[in-house]
């Protein structure tokens, strides 16, 4: 990695074809933290898992350059240091190799869409339990409003950190809104089936 971007033409010589995109560049936080007690490695890993973060080998994590990452990143490292680890955060442009870590920053975006989609098939089954039950009440609508919600903000935090538009997000979008569409038609049969002010 160096800390200066290549010509496009360096990047064709290194036989990575398809290189020549302007990349943001990318933030890399190399960390080591002791392994005792468990729960501080566990932390830091939930945070950069949480930043959208992903590790291109044991404690090296990397995260596309932006200002919310900076921040994000330089209070991790903080952390760590505070944790008695070591950490070093390093800006970054990748020399050869660069479709590799897309790839792989597109594939932890593409497994968190996949995710939020088969939480959508639960949602949908769940709604289809009420049809069946014929429970139609204020308070089944509550939750399932409550489930929606959480859907539509998780898939929000994926969309933020999905800075390269992966493989996934048109079905989850997709997704969501037909679990919209049904919960908007499961409120109706409440509304038909409950009386007013109930």
């Amino acid at each position: 990695m160096a800390l200066t971007s290549l010509e496009p033409e360096l990047d064709q010589e290194s036989g990575d074809e398809g290189e020549t995109t302007v990349s943001p560049g990318w933030y890399v936080l190399i960390y080591r933290i002791p392994s005792e007690p468990t729960r501080l490695r566990a932390t830091a890993w939930r945070r950069l898992k949480a930043l959208g973060a992903v590790y291109l080998q044991n404690s090296v994590a990397a995260l596309p350059a932006s200002p919310t990452a900076e921040r994000a990143l330089r209070k991790l490292q903080h952390d760590i240091v505070g944790m008695s680890g070591t950490a070093v955060l390093m800006k970054s442009s990748v020399l050869v190799g660069e479709s590799n870590v897309l790839a792989i920053f597109q594939a932890a975006r593409t497994d968190e869409y996949e995710e939020i989609i088969d939480r959508c098939t639960g949602f949908l089954a769940e709604l289809q339990k009420e049809y069946d039950k014929q429970h139609f009440s204020y308070a089944e609508l509550e939750e399932n409003e409550v489930d929606h919600t959480k859907l539509v903000s998780w898939f929000a935090k994926v969309k933020a950190r999905d800075e390269f538009v992966a493989p996934g997000r048109a079905e989850a979008e997709a997704a969501l809104q037909e679990c919209e569409t049904a919960l908007e038609e499961y409120a109706a049969r409440v509304y038909a089936e409950e009386p007013e002010g109930h």
